[in-house]
């Protein structure tokens, strides 16, 4: 049997729709589709799945993002499959996969996640925590959603908050012990794997599956808007981190980033609001 879990609010609400593609892709399997709004207890759900029952998750990177918060402290004795349905698959694309096709086994990549603690709160990540332009992005591309507004381009609000709309801060980095400081930061992420927001290799020499369990912090720093613009679309490739002077990169397990002041944090493309501060952890250290 196939639980396929989508969320029906993925893919700007076409996250049933796409999900029902597997009809035909699995076809000849037994498919019971259940929406992620309908389990009230994950803990439950998976007690009452046989050991030879397979999980398809349908949605974006999001939808992950919650699915591994959701059982977070359960053992996961079943094959989790991943089907993209969403309007963020920087997932797929850094394990080299075509979103227009799968479904994908993914459970390897379940296991022995980071954390991030931001507010008080506590969240395992998949991709990355964006803070700084990243996060901004995603706020404003949220209060779009909220507007009624369909066509939302991430790069045009990137472009918009380069060129005045985003404010740089100043921040203080702890990476395992070692503080840093750095002027008119704009990007502050720390990585597990090599691209978020959309299709940026922010971080190209990431490792989701590296031994050490060792993150990578990927700092944008110290120039001004009209430079960081022209630097700024060489993060799709990943050649931005060729500029050291504008780009600092550190590997760690404990990262610490305080800015001076308040901005939006995104977490695998989940806004929070007004932070000041996170602290993001290797799974190594849980150990």
């Amino acid at each position: 049997m196939y639980y396929i879990l989508f969320n029906p609010k993925a893919g700007a609400g076409t996250g049933e729709s796409t999900a029902r593609k597997l009809d035909e892709l699995l076809k000849g399997e037994e498919l019971n589709y259940i929406s992620v709004f309908d389990i009230k207890d994950y803990r439950s759900f998976l007690s009452e799945l046989n050991e030879d029952d397979k999980i398809v998750i349908v949605g974006g990177d999001g939808s992950l993002n919650y699915f591994v918060n959701d059982i977070r402290g359960m053992e996961l004795r079943n094959e989790v499959y991943f089907f993209a349905g969403g309007t963020g698959n920087d997932f797929l694309n850094d394990l080299g996969k075509d979103p227009e096709h799968g479904p994908y086994e993914i459970t390897k990549y379940l296991k022995d996640l980071p954390s991030v603690k931001v507010n008080g709160q506590n969240w395992l990540f998949i991709n990355g925590v964006g803070y700084g332009i990243d996060g901004y992005c995603c706020e404003v591309a949220d209060q779009m959603h909220a507007a009624g507004e369909t066509n939302v381009n991430y790069a045009s609000i990137a472009i918009k908050g380069l060129l005045g709309k985003f404010k740089p801060r100043n921040a203080r980095v702890v990476v395992d012990g070692k503080e840093y400081k750095f002027r008119k930061v704009w990007i502050a992420a720390t990585m597990n794997g090599r691209y978020y927001g959309g299709g940026m290799n922010n971080a190209p020499n990431q490792d989701r599956l590296n031994a050490d369990r060792k993150l990578s912090l990927v700092i944008f720093h110290g120039s001004g808007k009209l430079k960081t613009l022209m630097i700024f679309p060489s993060i799709f490739k990943g050649e931005h981190v060729n500029h050291t002077k504008q780009v600092s990169v550190f590997e760690g397990y404990d990262i610490t980033v305080e800015f001076d002041g308040p901005c939006a944090l995104q977490i695998d493309g989940e806004t929070v609001l007004a932070v000041t501060e996170y602290n993001a952890r290797s799974s190594k250290l849980d150990v």
